[in-house]
């Protein structure tokens, strides 16, 4: 299962539904981050350093940076969902058909009602 970093906007129920999935998620309040406001380069600076693919509703920065720069553990960056089970899954299924993380952008997108 894939290392990640939920950064400090990314859903906490998300991210327990992930670890039921067998992911080892680290929160930004875990990594002592949180009300820090690290700006977005840190954020994916330190996802680097710690070999950890980034989780993010940050979208439009991230998708910059990458863009920018794609030496990066991977990224994944999602729309808002309520139903954060949902989230967890698609995310899961995206990571899960991905033969490598590092360098790539996975977009995962709620589903149109």
């Amino acid at each position: 299962m894939a290392r990640t970093y939920a950064d400090e906007n990314f859903p906490l129920p998300a991210v327990e539904a992930l670890r039921s999935l067998g992911h080892d998620v680290l929160t930004s309040q875990q990594a002592g981050h949180a009300g820090n406001a690290l700006a977005d380069e840190a954020v994916l600076a330190f996802t680097i350093r710690e070999e950890r693919v980034l989780l993010t509703l940050n979208r439009k920065h991230f998708i910059r940076l990458h863009l920018g720069n794609p030496n990066h553990s991977g990224i994944v960056a999602c729309t808002f969902d309520l139903d954060f089970v949902a989230l967890a899954s698609r995310i899961d299924d995206a990571l899960r058909v991905q033969s490598g993380l590092r360098g790539t952008l996975i977009r995962v997108n709620r589903p149109a009602i």
